[in-house]
Order: structure tokens, then sequence, then C-alpha cells
């Protein structure tokens, strides 16, 4: 193992201890976030790392953020603020596919890395919405209906919260440009305005594919969680999943 690599590695080891320690993950779910870390690294290297990292501190300051407020809405059994195995999975699971997906098949490694970082988009945009929309939203309605329903339930959203995760999103899709025009003089490669361009229009497809998994999360919500056929870490992994395959199309239908 190459230095940098071993150096990354405990990184994430630390991290996972410290987040062990402070209660944000259980022990196993600390140890799942080791191997999700490291599969983004060797599909994305840095850049994935970052992305991750960001969907980590915004997914744990707005868990945190008051908690007890959002215990009252949703009660201690559906509001847990230490993360098991199955949420680390289902937020970071798809990202752990692409992350191998961009290893094995190198030609293909930008389009799997930007769908990497559509899943992430999704999974930071659905957890902002859900944690500060049930705090901040004014009219809580279900998606289907376009009734007023219960705050905090399944599939129910507030325009105030689709706007939380939509800034959720786009954050995501501003490191990930940010990181990738940092890389672009490392491997002498000129950004001239037509690079520019596609890779703004890749940030742009990012965040918007951010917002379909968010969006798509809240209709499995209201229909598949509902009837208790989909828990909600499976409904995660989906939209997550649907975001990904999102940014996949986009790309291909905007070249």
């Amino acid at each position: 193992m190459h230095t940098p690599d071993l150096l990354i590695l405990m990184t994430l080891v630390a991290c996972a201890a410290a987040s062990a320690y402070w209660k944000k993950l259980t022990p196993a779910a600390a140890l799942t976030g080791i191997i999700i870390g490291e599969s983004v690294y060797i599909g994305d290297s840095y850049r994935g790392l970052a992305e991750l990292a960001l969907f980590f501190l915004l997914a744990t300051a707005a868990t945190a953020w008051k908690k007890n407020e959002k215990l009252a809405i949703k009660g201690n059994a559906a509001h847990q603020p230490t993360r098991n195995t199955g949420q680390v999975i289902a937020n970071g699971g798809v990202a752990v596919i692409l992350g191998i997906l961009a290893f094995v098949y190198p030609l293909h490694r930008d389009l799997y890395t930007l769908m990497l970082a559509a899943s992430l988009s999704s999974a930071t945009g659905d957890t902002l919405s859900s944690e500060l929309g049930m705090l901040y939203g004014r009219n809580h309605i279900n998606i289907l209906t376009g009734k007023p329903d219960e705050r905090g339930a399944d599939g129910v959203i507030s325009l105030e919260g689709l706007l939380i995760g939509l800034i959720g999103s786009a954050l995501i899709a501003i490191a990930w440009l940010a990181l990738k025009s940092a890389a672009a003089p490392a491997m002498q490669t000129a950004i001239g305005p037509s690079a520019w361009h596609n890779l703004a229009r890749s940030a742009a497809i990012i965040t918007l594919a951010g917002l379909l998994g968010n969006l798509a999360d809240s209709i499995l919500g209201a229909t598949l969680e509902r009837k208790g056929w989909l828990s909600n870490d499976v409904v995660n992994f989906c939209n997550t999943g649907i975001a990904a395959l999102c940014a996949g199309a986009l790309i291909g239908l905007t070249s």
C-alpha cells in the first residue's frame, strides 16, 4: 500500500472512531463507513472523499440541530441521532457501487464519478429537507394529494424543506465543480470556455439529479413506505440510486 493510501485509511479509521465515540454512528456503522470511504476513494480519489465528508458533516449537523424539537414531532423511535449500519448503507451504498465501477472500468470513470456525486447530492438533499423541513416548513402537504398532512410523516413535503434540500444538493455539486476544476492544472488540462460550460452543465445535472432523487424519496414514502412494503432505509437507498441514474441519463441526453 502506498503512503498516501495508508494515510487515507488511517484518517478514515480515526474519523470512524471519533464518530463512534461521539455517538454519531454505532460501532458497526463506523466500520461500514470505513468500507464506504475506501470504496469511494479508489473510484474518485480525494474528490469523492471530500464529497462524502461534506455529506456526513451536513447530515450530522442537520440531525443534531434542535433534536429535542424533532423528537417531540416524530418521537424517539422515529428520530435517532445515532446512525446505524442500515442507515449508513442506505445513504452510501450506491456510492460504493459507483466507486467500484469507476475503479474497475476507468474508461467510464468520469461518468461513474459524476453519478457518484449525484447519489451523494440526493442523500444530502433528502437528509437536510427531512431534518430541517419539519422544523422550518410552514405548509406541510402530501406530495401525491397536495393536501395538508402530518408534519414529519412519510411523503410529506414543504416548500421550505424542498429549498433546503436543493441547497444541500447544490453544495455537493459546488464541491464537485471546485475539485474538478482544481484538478485540471495538475493534469495539465487547459480549461477553456467549452470545458467550463461542460463542467457547469455537469454541476447543474448533479444538483437536479439530487432534487429528483429527493422527490422520488417522498413519492416512495407516501406510497410503499406508508403501506409498510419498504423500510425507510430501502427508500433512502432507492433515492440515491434514482439520482445516480437520472444524472447518467441527463449527461447522455445533453452530450
